[in-house]
């Protein structure tokens, strides 16, 4: 029997600075997304505040787990589904982390704090320093924020540590579509991987944000998209026993340099 799931990226636009009207919007949306029978629901980096409220960081920040974990709890109980999104984290010493969770049934399952920051991110946010996976009951996934798409060997690690399915939880700019689709794309191929790109769409200030939301395939068939402006459930069934298949049709991480790879990462 395939191993199958169903898996939603969820294209959404947000309010900045106001927290509540984003979770119940949100809301609505996961209980679509489930009702269309998705097991992983994907939602976009900092669903629950907006991207640009630069002027109320501290404030909007909150303890992982916290509120939004304890609310994604809930729903991902309802659903049964694991629900994965990137949210503002208050750090110690007064620092903010923009952070990726995944939250089941169970609870908070795991985090991971973005890396790599875009422009005047640096005066906002801490970087964080771990690369790992998380072990779902379905799949082995690796989550990692937005710009960080475009660091093929942060998600390189995280397949070589078993992810099948990588995860992108993003408030792309629509300026940059071609590095959106490039390497969405490119990531899938390289690791015979699943991809879940899921972005923002609309405008917070002079933030355009590109949409283009997909699930992509190992060998790079776009299975299921959105366009550039409008919310929608990006929603497919994938077959995780297309990852085994790729990566023999072309084996990469076979045929790597295993000791030159690791003197260098």
């Amino acid at each position: 029997m395939a191993n199958r799931l169903i898996a939603a990226s969820v294209q959404m636009d947000c309010t900045p600075y106001d927290k509540e009207k984003n979770l119940a919007h949100a809301e609505n949306l996961i209980a679509e997304a489930a009702s269309k029978g998705a097991k992983l629901i994907v939602l976009p980096e900092l669903f629950s505040t907006g991207y640009r409220v630069e002027l109320q960081d501290r404030d909007l920040s909150e303890e992982i787990p916290g509120q939004t974990t304890a609310r994604l709890q809930v729903l991902a109980k309802k659903y049964d589904a694991y629900i994965a999104a990137a949210i503002l984290e208050k750090g110690e010493d007064n620092t903010v982390y923009d952070t990726a969770i995944i939250v089941g049934a169970e609870g908070l399952i795991g985090t991971h704090r973005k890396m790599h920051l875009w422009g005047d991110e640096v005066k906002r946010f801490s970087k964080g320093n771990s690369i790992g996976v998380i072990k779902l009951p379905f799949a082995t996934v690796g989550i990692l924020i937005c710009y960080e798409i475009g660091f093929p060997e942060q998600a390189r690690i995280q397949v070589q540590k078993g992810a099948d399915i990588l995860i992108y939880p993003s408030a792309f700019g629509k300026a940059r579509y071609y590095a959106w689709d490039i390497a969405s794309k490119s990531r899938a191929l390289e690791n015979g991987a699943f991809v879940i790109a899921c972005n923002r769409c609309g405008q917070d200030s002079d933030s355009v944000f590109g949409g283009l939301s997909r699930i992509v395939a190992p060998d790079t068939t776009i299975l299921a998209a959105a366009g550039v402006e409008e919310e929608r459930i990006v929603c497919t069934e994938i077959d995780l026993d297309a990852t085994k298949k790729m990566r023999s049709t072309l084996p990469y991480l076979r045929d790597m340099n295993q000791k030159l790879c690791n003197q260098n990462f």
